[in-house]
């Protein structure tokens, strides 16, 4: 049962057929039909016993071989038509899921006559999950923009049609500029950014704390935005939550730019996981000691928008490419320090554009692995540490304003002491 069958068992003599691989395939089939069988009877549908005759009838038609699965589909399709001219005549309605579950049932039966064990497995499960989440898919996809899908398609066809047309080699002189290699880092990113955000409409809203650590997934600048905005329009009731709120896009952050590093410079990921992983810690303990907000159901998730558009691709591509002109060209003609200085600049500009610039560096050799690291941390340090003077300006008690600023510096020095222990390795 580990592979399909050279040839047809129409060909073999009755006596010669295997008869426990042909009892282990017959049962898949049906087994198949009935997983999936059970979920339109539990719906009321066209059930059990219709969908495992319909495998059952698939994995015949697989064992014996051409013309059968063709006919044996046709037979499917007039069986669909008269279901759906009666569903018609009786409630005025069609059965369409059903419609387009039963014929890939039969495939997946016919799959299975044939030997196959992974495909015919691997799509009843599909089709199982998505008949038996019609719920929440349906109340996704009404909870959805047309922005939002305009976003996703855009983002499709930057990886999918852009991406590959894109030399693989640098296109310049210098051999600074490899258009496929920092496109894929664009891509990267952006579609991190999206499928987190993805991730947090589908959460809802939940309250201020989920949303922000989703948005720090995102954007940990703009959570950070929006937490005072929020503040400044509904004063000190909000303060416990914006203070954990704050601690949970910093660990947000620092996560995302970890997993950035772990998808864009593997050779990076192990030395990087320490420094990172302490400030994402840090994180998770500071929001540990922040103050317990007081209980209520009128909690307001935070208004993030969607952060992929041409217009931010764009924008973050230019970033990226100019942060990894700058560090190549530090690194080659004035040494690791003033790529630590390109590392800081991109900090303060996008924390996300900077690590990918440094991942890219990696890969390609321009900077050894620990000063690529470093400048991964610099880059994470700054990020965090320029909200200091957004807190400051936080219409709240200095005890509050002085707490979450030593928050920050505690998580910033949480990655340096990270990188210490790294180097003295």
């Amino acid at each position: 049962m580990t592979g399909p069958l050279e040839i047809p068992y129409a060909s073999i003599p009755t006596s010669a057929w295997p008869f426990v691989p042909v009892l282990g395939r017959l049962s898949l089939a049906v087994a198949i039909g009935v997983f999936i069988g059970l979920e339109r009877e539990l719906n009321g549908k066209v059930g059990v016993r219709t969908f495992a005759l319909t495998a059952l009838l698939g994995c015949l038609a697989g064992l014996v071989g051409h013309p059968l699965p063709a006919i044996v589909l046709a037979l499917v399709a007039l069986f669909i038509l008269i279901m759906n001219w009666r569903e018609w005549s009786v409630r005025a309605k069609l059965v369409l899921t059903t419609s387009v579950a039963l014929p890939i049932v039969a495939l997946c039966g016919v799959l299975c006559g044939q030997g196959h064990l992974f495909t015919p497995v691997a799509a009843g499960v599909f089709v199982a999950a998505l008949l038996a989440w019609k719920q929440p898919l349906t109340g996704f996809a009404h909870g959805i923009t047309e922005k939002e899908v305009r976003a996703a398609i855009l983002l499709a066809i930057l990886s999918v049609i852009v991406l590959p047309v894109l030399p693989d080699h640098p296109v310049d002189p210098w051999g600074l500029i490899d258009p496929r290699s920092n496109w894929i880092s664009v891509v990267v990113i952006a579609g991190l950014g999206f499928v987190n955000y993805i991730l947090l409409r589908l959460l809802g809203p939940r309250g201020m704390e989920i949303t922000a650590f989703f948005g720090g997934l995102v954007n940990s600048r703009k959570v950070v935005v929006e937490l005072i905005t929020r503040l400044r329009e509904s004063g000190d009731d909000l303060l416990p939550v914006a203070c954990r709120g704050l601690m949970l896009a910093t660990g947000a952050m620092a996560l995302r730019n970890m997993l950035i590093i772990a998808m864009l410079a593997r050779a990076a990921a192990p030395r990087c996981a320490v420094p990172m992983g302490l400030m994402v810690l840090a994180s998770g303990l500071l929001w540990k000691l922040q103050p317990q907000p007081p209980r209520t159901d009128h909690a307001k998730a935070l208004a993030l928008e969607s952060p992929f558009s041409l217009s931010a691709a764009l924008q973050f591509g230019a970033v990226f490419l100019v942060l990894n002109i700058l560090g190549a060209l530090a690194q080659r003609h004035a040494g690791s320090a003033s790529f630590y200085l390109v590392s800081a600049l991109g900090g303060l500009l996008s924390s996300g554009s900077s690590i990918a610039s440094a991942a890219t560096l990696i890969n390609h050799g321009e900077i050894p692995v620990q000063t690529g690291v470093n400048g991964v941390v610099i880059s994470s340090v700054v990020s965090i540490l320029i909200n200091i003077p957004l807190v400051g300006r936080l219409a709240a008690p200095v005890r509050f304003k002085r707490r979450l600023m030593i928050a920050l510096v505690l998580i910033a020095g949480a990655g340096c002491a990270g990188i210490a222990a790294v180097s003295a390795m």
